[in-house]
């Protein structure tokens, strides 16, 4: 964690939300633990519920509820009902941004029902599955038939709406992309109730390429088809631990995936998997995996560790060991292996439960890891709410492989968080510029980890209390969130939406390019019906008067264009 040495800032005078941060362990012991494993036992039977019904008869259920979408887009009445939105509940997103947008007057359409897997096509490799579907119930499927999403990420509860309209990723992502590049075909709702497939080569082609990031400010998506890839029973993990500045461990990191002669095409040379985790300013572990047969796995000599077990050391915490033993060598079984950080929420359990690390509350009451993200929000209150937000950080920076070392560098000197989660991905030069995009003529520079079609990007995890936050320190969140986001900008960088943010309109349209995106929100009629994702990310509580004034700013420049 952060380095707590002599302070460095002006202490913070605390006061009754400190008292109640620091003893919220109480009510999440007694409260948010046993209803979440209630709230995880009601979602596994419906699961199981749904997985009793066959292809055709999900098929039926989900023709039926995209109808009742329809019905319920053409009853809207535009002059008097709100823009439209989604039923869910704000604080059921696993995000840590407030969802405000929904505190202003909407129009609400419920999609809670979209929550199956459609159908698994074994000779086109794909999954055919609704925007609910998450993780956890995608991988307890396709696990057993060797086969998996091309992209898991890592947590059970996120669903494949979020990762597809705002921002996913894995360690397998340095291959294959980011989650919403495995997509092979969207199932649309448009504003007027249309529905439409969109592919990448068909004509709705130019939605394909917008909904990523779109934050589903262009339509209701209502179901998705995603690439399958082969997999093996077992992750082969090698954990590297390198030691030595932060420009030396981004240097050891870029070596443990990407080869030196350019060879990154080359699947003899590249892993499976990728992750780093730098532990303080000198010290980091690299892990690179690749799947292995049950066979191998036991054979006489290998360790087989079972990391899903609930007395077992939490991940990041048993990754960290390496620093003294050395490298080592051991065999995850390999659905236990993608949701490796789902117990303690990569490290955000040791802030939610200082204690929860130890053996005999492992043992004990690790069954119940981990608290619902959801029900941590819905019991959080406005003032809890607001102190995480100045005093806390969970922040993505999606920066280009070559300047991880300078990003590792303004983490630890404007916030001081550790540790701090690496995981590589592509980033693909497409038929059109979408809204996060390459370098332009990264080709042509030949760095480390590119090719000529994709340029090598870093996601750089920032999730943490900062260090002036644990000395008791003076800490201004917001002035830290906009120097990074600055940072980002200078260096073509890119914020996951999921996160606070504290851009304005101009400065989030430096970050993300805005073409497309507008083109085919006038194209498909969404103007004046769904938010801008703008209005949809920015921070604090959106007026009617604020939103409907920047939709109508839209309406009309779409009136003169078409004029």
């Amino acid at each position: 964690m952060a380095d707590l040495q002599a302070p460095l800032r002006p202490m913070r005078k605390k006061g009754l939300v400190d008292f109640l941060v620091q003893f919220r362990w109480i009510f999440v012991i007694f409260v948010v633990l046993p209803f979440s494993s209630l709230y995880y036992f009601l979602i596994y039977l419906g699961d199981v519920r749904s997985e009793m019904k066959s292809y055709k008869q999900r098929q039926k259920e989900h023709d039926e509820n995209v109808l009742k979408v329809v019905k319920r887009l053409r009853q809207r009445d535009p002059k008097k009902d709100g823009l439209v939105c989604t039923a869910r509940k704000p604080w059921i997103a696993v995000g840590m941004r407030n969802v405000d947008y929904k505190r202003a007057r909407h129009y609400e359409v419920d999609l809670s029902a979209f929550r199956n897997i459609l159908g698994i096509d074994k000779e086109r490799m794909v999954a055919r599955v609704e925007p609910l579907v998450n993780m956890g119930q995608i991988t307890r499927v396709t696990v057993p038939m060797n086969l998996s999403l091309a992209v898991v990420a890592e947590l059970d509860d996120l669903t494949v709406g979020g990762l597809i309209n705002g921002y996913g990723i894995e360690g397998s992502s340095h291959i294959y992309g980011l989650f919403s590049d495995t997509v092979v075909a969207y199932e649309i709702v448009l504003a007027d109730g249309r529905v439409v497939r969109a592919t990448k080569d068909n004509e709705h082609s130019d939605l394909f390429y917008a909904i990523p990031w779109s934050q589903g400010t262009l339509g209701f998506l209502v179901a998705a088809e995603i690439k399958l890839i082969p997999i093996k029973e077992y992750m082969r993990l090698t954990y590297t631990p390198v030691v030595g500045n932060l420009k030396e461990l981004a240097q050891g990191y870029m070596d443990s995936f990407t080869p030196r002669d350019g060879g990154q095409d080359n699947r003899a040379k590249v892993p499976d998997f990728v992750e780093g985790m730098v532990y303080s300013p000198t010290e980091g572990v690299f892990m690179t995996g690749r799947y292995a047969s049950k066979q191998e796995a036991k054979r006489k000599g290998n360790k087989i560790n079972n990391v899903g077990w609930w007395f077992k050391p939490w991940f990041y915490q048993h990754a960290q060991t390496a620093l003294k033993k050395g490298e080592f060598v051991e065999y995850i079984p390999t659905r236990e292996y993608y949701h490796r950080h789902t117990r303690c929420l990569y490290w955000e359990g040791k802030l939610i439960l200082p204690f929860g690390d130890q053996f005999w509350f492992r043992f004990l009451l690790g069954w119940l890891m981990p608290p619902k993200v959801s029900l941590l929000k819905a019991t959080q209150g406005e003032a809890i709410r607001n102190y995480y937000h100045d005093m806390h950080v969970i922040q993505d920076m999606l920066v280009p492989l070559y300047k991880v070392g300078d990003a590792l560098e303004w983490v630890d000197r404007e916030m001081e968080i550790y540790p701090i989660w690496l995981c590589p991905h592509r980033l693909f030069k497409l038929p059109v510029k979408t809204m996060v995009y390459p370098e332009p003529g990264f080709e042509h520079h030949h760095r480390q980890g590119d090719t000529h079609y994709a340029q090598m990007f870093t996601d750089v995890g920032v999730y943490y209390a900062p260090g002036p936050v644990l000395r008791g320190e003076v800490f201004d969140g917001a002035e830290a969130v906009r120097k990074m986001e600055k940072w980002l900008i200078e260096n073509h960088s890119f914020q996951p939406q999921y996160a606070v943010s504290e851009l304005n309109e101009k400065d989030f349209w430096k970050m993300f390019d805005a073409d497309l995106y507008e083109h085919v929100r006038k194209k498909y009629g969404a103007v004046g019906t769904f938010m801008s994702v703008y209005y949809k990310s920015k921070k604090g509580r959106k007026t009617e008067k604020e939103v409907q004034e920047a939709e109508q700013a839209h309406l009309e420049t779409a009136y003169a264009e078409a004029d």
